[in-house]
């Protein structure tokens, strides 16, 4: 009996718990990505010191719906937050409502800006802006997309009973972070690509 338990204590103490560095994993992930997008706001901003008209003529850039798209995706952020804060709480059907709500803005988001390449009358290739605008607003929306497919992923596994917790939250917490930097990267985008480019 004592034998057996020795064992046990043994067995227990080289497998204790290991903490949970999802989220770091995530920050780190992160930081990554924003070097890659400071590496493309830098390329756009020389290529707008060294081009003498910018945007060349016939490729420039309306406001409204971006701006439109801006509103949206900065207010999704206060959104998933609730969500946050309703799981923090134990309370799982208005981390559902509020992740959906979420969803549905992140759509929108994506839905204007296939709306806005729809109109531009001017494509990838058409000259250097149009090329730095697509390869910057393209690479942007495939991380709406991934955060889009994070957020989605939460409200398929809440379906399940005691999935997610006031205790065990953490996927939903990483889902929150990603979304803020998709927002945070997008501020600096509309401000570089659309509002500085009319002065």
């Amino acid at each position: 009996m004592t034998i057996a338990t020795t064992t046990s204590e043994a067995h227990s103490a080289g497998h204790e718990e290991h903490p949970d560095l999802r989220v770091w994993g995530l920050l780190t992930f992160l930081a990554s990505e924003s070097l890659m997008f400071g590496g493309f706001f830098a390329t756009f901003l020389f290529f707008r010191g060294t081009t003498a008209v910018w945007p060349p003529e016939g490729s420039e850039v309306e406001l409204l719906v971006p701006t439109i798209n801006t509103i949206i995706l900065v207010s999704s952020s206060f959104v998933i937050h609730f969500g946050d804060k309703a799981i923090k709480n134990n309370n799982v059907k208005g981390m559902q409502l509020w992740y959906a709500i979420t969803a549905i803005m992140g759509a929108i988001f994506l839905g204007g800006q296939v709306y806005e390449y729809a109109n531009l009358g001017y494509g990838l290739t058409t000259n250097v802006f149009a090329n730095c605008f697509y390869i910057l607003t393209g690479f942007h929306g495939l991380h709406v997309f991934v955060g889009l497919l994070l957020i989605l992923r939460v409200l398929w596994r809440s379906r399940l009973p005691s999935e997610y917790s006031a205790t065990n939250h953490t996927f939903i917490e990483m889902a929150e972070i990603y979304w803020h930097f998709v927002d945070i990267i997008w501020i600096v985008l509309f401000t570089l690509v659309y509002v500085l480019t009319l002065f």
